[in-house]
């Protein structure tokens, strides 16, 4: 396997948070959502967004961030940052952004969870290999760096990825109803309610599993 690097995300990382936030929707949704919904998905309006949080972080715990997960890889399928690389641009060649993790401040008010893991998603190909759990390590260890001692995540409740999330002591603690695509659907929140025991049991594993 290719060397994983886990960091924060960069302006220039937008258009590949786009691909694999489009690509594993369509791989994990299918199903679950419907086809129209998925098959409409466009990467350039989502590139646009992600550049809009990444602009906004000032760093701050009412700011929302993104991790991504950069391989040195050109596996097929991947579409690497062509150019010289740019530490101010954040262009790298030859790499590919493989997976990412979102969070922030909790977004509904909820009375006991401050922080959120609003998104985390891994490119099929490199699930299994620990990427999400590292993703995960790193986006708690920036929530507590912001003041965030405990975590929400809602995940829709048919999706069988939610045993992620158990693996990790997720404990069900919410449920809600949304729409996607006209359709209703059941989401649950998993909660962490000690961040600093998640972090400890995360790097115990080494984040190999």
């Amino acid at each position: 396997m290719d060397a994983i690097q886990v960091r924060r995300a960069m302006l220039a990382d937008a258009a590949g948070i786009a691909r694999v936030q489009v690509a594993t929707w369509r791989t994990t949704y299918r199903g679950l959502i419907p086809d129209a919904y998925l098959d409409a998905m466009e990467e350039e309006p989502r590139a646009k967004m992600w550049e809009e949080v990444i602009a906004r972080d000032r760093g701050d715990g009412a700011s929302s961030f993104v991790m991504v997960a950069v391989t040195a890889g050109t596996e097929p399928g991947h579409r690497p940052v062509s150019g010289p690389s740019s530490a101010a641009t954040g262009e790298e060649r030859g790499r590919a952004i493989v997976g990412f993790a979102a969070a922030g401040p909790e977004r509904s008010g909820d009375p006991e969870f401050r922080g959120e893991l609003g998104a985390i998603y891994v490119l099929k190909e490199y699930q299994g290999r620990g990427v999400g759990r590292r993703l995960v390590a790193a986006a708690v260890r920036e929530l507590l760096g912001r003041g965030h001692a405990s975590m929400l995540v809602w995940v829709l409740a048919q999706n069988p990825y939610r045993r992620f999330y158990e693996s990790l002591g997720g404990v069900l603690v919410r449920s809600r109803t949304i729409e996607i695509g006209g359709v209703a659907l059941e989401e649950w929140g998993y909660g962490w309610p000690d961040l600093e025991g998640l972090l400890r049991r995360l790097e115990g594993e080494g984040q190999g599993a």
